[in-house]
């Protein structure tokens, strides 16, 4: 492992609980020693504080997010094979909900020749795939835009989902942790996932591995009910247990499309 995954996979592993340099070597499966010079570099980047014995998240910090343009190109062959498991969930008649993001944008490229599909979205990247669709009928929540993700949100958009209802809600995030939920760079996105689950029959998270017990920024929403986790195959198999552990998630790993689930 490099030393920048490690460093990454410390601050993750820090972001949910304090740790010490014992249980950080056996989680990265490094010597204790690697672990000591980790926290050092992370220290003095003003990444991490130190504690005896180990570190503590740095109350405050965050991750700056990506571009559009770098979301875009980040993993895209995985953002693909789960976009085509999930669209095996949608079917003719459905009414689904469409959530910002390039991996749903990418779902949706699987949707254009659907017969009967109403798709309600705040994904303007969803809305220009889906806008010449023949058989989708196309719901899109204004509201404030996020031009980093190319979506709405805000308290318009709050108060749209608060009018409607759908059979099922394909949702992606800057992080998922199996005990906290949905990690969102600021308090609106989160707010408006919340809104959406609210509104859905059925929850779908599409996430690839990179964004597996990733806890970087600083915002949260908590699922509290049964919902699907459509992920990689690649996916560390230690990241995939936390999830199977709790009983009201279903995973599914998705290879070339095809979804297996566990």
């Amino acid at each position: 492992m490099k030393a920048s995954e490690r460093h990454r996979a410390i601050l993750d592993l820090i972001l949910t609980r304090d740790a010490n340099v014992e249980e950080l070597g056996v989680a990265l499966g490094v010597s204790e020693a690697t672990i000591r010079r980790d926290l050092t570099t992370l220290a003095n980047q003003r990444r991490l504080v130190r504690t005896y014995g180990g570190a503590t998240a740095l109350i405050g910090s965050h991750e700056p997010e990506a571009s559009l343009e770098e979301r875009k190109s980040t993993q895209r062959e995985q953002k693909e094979a789960i976009a085509k498991a999930a669209a095996a969930h949608v079917h003719d008649g459905d009414t689904v909900l469409l959530d910002g993001g390039t991996t749903c944008a990418a779902l949706a490229r699987h949707l254009v020749s659907r017969l009967d599909l109403r798709v309600v979205t705040n994904n303007l990247l969803a809305v220009m795939t889906l806008a010449s669709a023949p058989g989708v009928h196309l719901t899109l929540i204004g509201g404030d835009l996020r031009s980093s993700s190319m979506s709405t949100l805000g308290p318009l958009a709050e108060l749209t989902l608060s009018r409607l209802s759908v059979d099922k809600a394909f949702l992606g995030a800057d992080g998922v942790v199996a005990e906290f939920g949905l990690c969102e760079a600021s308090a609106e996105q989160a707010y408006l996932k919340d809104c959406i689950i609210k509104r859905a029959a059925q929850i779908f998270v599409l996430a690839d591995d990179d964004k597996l017990g990733r806890a970087r920024q600083q915002h949260w929403t908590p699922i509290e009910r049964d919902w699907r986790l459509i992920t990689s195959a690649s996916a560390d198999p230690a990241r995939l247990a936390t999830f199977k552990a709790i009983e009201r998630v279903t995973v599914e790993t998705a290879v070339n499309g095809e979804a297996e689930r566990s």
